[in-house]
């Protein structure tokens, strides 16, 4: 196990580089100049030629990329244009909000997808069952950012139960945390279901049924474990499309987290930002996926990395 996790984390470096280079690439060729951006509406062509030379955009493109991928190797995240700041400064206080929204998120929809899937297997065909599939349908057909306008409309203007944004306290993460998880958990939910009727009707699963076990551990010690593969797949996904929706609902809610900090720095074109936060972002994904893959080992001996 060691030696896999090794292997997979040394592989890790060459597949960031290649991650580096796309994103580098993909935001100096996107339509804008930061300059411009930086410099004013007003400012004239020798003062945004001055800030191009400034912020080291005069140069090729070539060199940018050993400056800034150099500067990330020695801790360096680079400097934001907007802000005159550096990028780590930027991330210090809005990485905890987004890491403890994503927990918040994943946290319930696992949970609650997982009890929606399991229960829905075992009524199959029954009321229970129809009920969680549409449960599921209505969380994977609703926009995440609809789904957070109507919560806040509901509990925070009709109800004046929640509030409608910032995070003021504890009960701030609720509306988004609900708003990010409901596509996640309606996933879950159908990806269990399946998972759990297909193992369900396994030769084993009748064998432990034939010996005299209880009904609960036949479920969870025997087709629940051998379902639990692919809710670790599907989860480890869904995880990567919270940062993408972490983007969108932080944007609905005003939640000061790396997702409004992207669409801001998008917005004014400040390329060290976006650069490093994408590239944390693939980061996170693959880090993300070395764990599910480890849990693959510990939850089912029969898989072996070599």
């Amino acid at each position: 196990m060691g030696k896999y996790i090794l292997k997979r984390v040394l592989s890790m470096i060459p597949l960031l580089f290649v991650v580096s280079i796309l994103v580098f690439l993909f935001i100096h060729l996107i339509p804008g100049d930061a300059a411009r951006q930086v410099a004013g509406a007003t400012a004239t062509a020798g003062e945004v030629e001055a800030v191009r030379k400034q912020l080291g955009l005069d140069q090729p493109l070539i060199p940018q990329y050993i400056q800034w991928i150099t500067g990330i190797f020695h801790g360096d995240l680079g400097i934001s244009y907007t802000n005159n700041t550096t990028v780590a400064e930027l991330f210090a206080p809005r990485l905890p909000i987004t890491i403890y929204l994503t927990i918040c998120s994943i946290t319930w929809s696992v949970l609650i997808g997982i009890v929606i899937g399991v229960v829905a297997a075992i009524n199959r065909g029954r009321t229970l069952d129809m009920l969680g599939m549409l449960i599921a349908i209505a969380g994977i057909s609703l926009p995440n950012f609809w789904l957070g306008l109507q919560l806040m409309q509901i509990f925070s203007v009709n109800l004046g139960l929640l509030p409608t944004g910032g995070l003021e306290d504890w009960r701030g993460y609720i509306l988004p945390s609900l708003a990010m998880g409901a596509g996640i958990m309606a996933i879950l939910a159908r990806v269990t279901r399946s998972s759990m009727i297909e193992n369900l009707g396994k030769d084993y699963v009748r064998t432990a049924r034939a010996k005299g076990l209880p009904e609960s551990r036949v479920i969870m010690a025997h087709a629940f474990k051998n379902s639990s593969i692919d809710i670790i797949t599907v989860t480890a996904l869904q995880i990567g499309a919270l940062i993408a929706g972490s983007v969108v609902v932080e944007t609905v809610f005003s939640i000061p987290g790396l997702g409004r900090l992207l669409v801001d720095s998008i917005g004014f074109r400040d390329y060290e930002v976006i650069q490093a936060l994408i590239l944390f972002f693939s980061f996170e994904y693959m880090v993300i996926n070395l764990i599910a893959d480890v849990l693959y080992a510990l939850i089912n001996p029969r898989v072996r990395y070599e």
